[in-house]
Parts: C-alpha cells; sequence; structure tokens
C-alpha cells in the first residue's frame, strides 16, 4: 500500500451529504409494504405486464418468490391462462386469501415452499416472472433459484422477466458521513477503539445518495443476461475506471443496478441510481480507508472482485484494488467488505 494524498482541511465541495444508515427492517409485512410502496418497481412490472399483454395472452406463468401475489394479480389481469406464484414464507396464506378476494382463484394457484422443492401440476411454463434482485443486487437475491426455475420449468421458447441487470460504479465525496461514522471509532472519550472502526470500514452501507456527492463517472460493471447465465456468473471482476468531473476529495465507492425487461415491445426497466427515482433498494456506499484528493480529469481506477460468502451464498464478499496516481495524491490499496 503507498498513500501520499494530502491531509484535507476544508471541503472542496459543498454537495457533502450525511448518510443516515437505513432503518432495520423488522418483519416480512413491513418489507411487503416497503416493497409494494415502492411506485418504482412495482408500477414498472405493471406497465411491463399490462402494456405487452400479447406476451401473456392464454401463457402459463410462474411466479418465483410471489409474495402478496401482487405480480401474479398483473399477470392474471393481462390474460394468462394459469399463474403458478410460489412463495416460501408465510405470506403465502396471504396471498392465498388475496387471490380469493379478488376473484382470481380459477387463474391464480399459490403454492408455499421454496421453489426447489415445489412440483408444479403442468410439465412447463411459457413465462418466469420474478422480482428477486436484493440490496448491491445480489445480497439475499432469489437469482439462483430463478436460475433453477428456468433450467427445470420454462420451455425453450419462453421468456425469463427481468431477462437482464447492470451493475454501475462511481464514487463520491462524503466526509460529513465518515468523520461522524468512521473516524468517531478513533478517539472515543479518550479512548482507542479502531477495531470498531475496521469493522464499521468492511461494512457496506445501504443508503440513498445524493447526487450532488458524485464526483466522477459511473461506469458499467457487469451485465447479466438471466436467460443465459449460469449460477458461477454472479462471481466475477471486473476494472473500472473513474473519471473526476470536478476538483473534490473521494472518500467512498457507490454501487447501484439497472434492470431491464428486452422481451417487450420496447426497452422497459428502471435504475436504482443516485440520479434516479428513489427506490427500496436505495444505494450500495462502500467507504474506503484513504480520503483520496482528486483533480478533474484524473481517474480513479482498479477493480472490484464479487462472489458470494462460501458459509452463506445469500451474502457477498467484495474486495476492491484501487488506485490513484494524480497531481495531488498517489493512493493504491485493497480493501474487503463483507454484505451480512
Amino acid at each position: 500500500m503507498t498513500y501520499l494524498c494530502k491531509t484535507p482541511t476544508s471541503p472542496l465541495s459543498t454537495a457533502a451529504m450525511m448518510i443516515k444508515p437505513a432503518p432495520i427492517i423488522t418483519s416480512i409485512l413491513t418489507l411487503t409494504l416497503e416493497m409494494l410502496k415502492d411506485v418504482v418497481r412495482t408500477k414498472t412490472y405493471q406497465n411491463v405486464i399490462y402494456q405487452n399483454k400479447f406476451l401473456f395472452k392464454d401463457k402459463v406463468v410462474l411466479d418465483v418468490g410471489a409474495g402478496t401475489g401482487i405480480l401474479s394479480l398483473f399477470c392474471a389481469k393481462a390474460g394468462a391462462a394459469h399463474v403458478y406464484a410460489v412463495e416460501c414464507s408465510h405470506m403465502a396464506n396471504m396471498a392465498k386469501e388475496i387471490v380469493e378476494s379478488n376473484g382470481y382463484s380459477n387463474v391464480i394457484t399459490v403454492l408455499k415452499g421454496k421453489i426447489e422443492e415445489t412440483e408444479l401440476p403442468v410439465a412447463k411454463v411459457d413465462i418466469i416472472i420474478s422480482e428477486w434482485m436484493g440490496y448491491f443486487l445480489l445480497f439475499e437475491n432469489m437469482l439462483n433459484s430463478v436460475l433453477y426455475t428456468r433450467d427445470k420449468w420454462l420451455v425453450n421458447d419462453g421468456i425469463v422477466l427481468p431477462d437482464k441487470t447492470s451493475l454501475y460504479l462511481t464514487a463520491i465525496e462524503d466526509a460529513e458521513y465518515k468523520e461522524d461514522k468512521i473516524e468517531f471509532w478513533n478517539n472515543v472519550y479518550g479512548f482507542d477503539m479502531t477495531c470498531i472502526k475496521k469493522q464499521a470500514m468492511g461494512e457496506p452501507l445501504v443508503d440513498t445518495v445524493d447526487q450532488n456527492q458524485i464526483v466522477t463517472n459511473c461506469q458499467k460493471l457487469k451485465t447479466m443476461d438471466i436467460s443465459k447465465m449460469v449460477s458461477g456468473d454472479a462471481s466475477f471482476t471486473a476494472p473500472f475506471n473513474l473519471v473526476a468531473e470536478r476538483d473534490d476529495y473521494i472518500h467512498a465507492l457507490v454501487a447501484y443496478f439497472d434492470v431491464s425487461f428486452t422481451k417487450c415491445h420496447k426497452l422497459m426497466g428502471f435504475s436504482t441510481g443516485p440520479r434516479s427515482r428513489a427506490t427500496h433498494w436505495k444505494q450500495t456506499v462502500l467507504y474506503l480507508e484513504d480520503v483520496l484528493t482528486i483533480c478533474q480529469g484524473e481517474a480513479l481506477s482498479g477493480s472490484m472482485t464479487v462472489a458470494p460468502n462460501k458459509k452463506n451464498p445469500r451474502d457477498i464478499d467484495i474486495m476492491i484494488k484501487y488506485s490513484l496516481n494524480g497531481r495531488r495524491c498517489v493512493a493504491s490499496r485493497t480493501q474487503h467488505y463483507k454484505m451480512r
């Protein structure tokens, strides 16, 4: 590791905005409410289905991780011949009541259990639909379940919705939060608690980033084609080269993702980026040990390695290697993060 940056004494940008930790979700009902009230998420799925009824007319649909069954209801209303809604939590019981209350019991069958342990009363389905994405796209996600379902139940010319996702990276100035929540552990009432600081640095923060904090361009790291990929493709190493758009400091990298439905009459989808309308996924902030001083046109380059944790595949291990060789700062470091 080399580090020759000057210690900042005052911010170069007035765009600093403190990021507050995401609230702890205490129940599946709270999470369900948050997702349903996520207008970007839910309305996009609704528009994809209602504006592309030709895809669903008289087709058999499998809804993986159905929750309340909202996507199944959209599909049924769009003219699907039958929808199988698979949900492993107790929300499946609620979904059955919701389906009955709305008069779709003859079209939607709710099945409680894991998709890997569920047997369908049909040999194949025409469409698989799922809202499988997690924080940082891959944290606590259901991607492997969707891929399993695709390989076992989807007809040869069937479609998966959504069918493409892309992960992006940018860099931000965020002095206030880092000072308040990270550097605080250097001296706690006269005592050294930097061991906690190390843990805090290694835990990515999920929350909303103000777009004015963005210092560099945004770069695509990885695109996943859900129709063709295999589960191992969720592990990858991708290079990045983030070019500064102004003179500023960099305190953290920020990851977000886009979701695309390419089988529609026209391309549809949404972004979870800081320049787009907010979603419940927010963004993922990875704080750097160094405070980097960067000038306009200079590049922070490196690579990000992402892999499911070996002990718990729903958790994510992230490694970032970065370097900056600028007029005011020369730095090089490798950092490890764990999303738990």
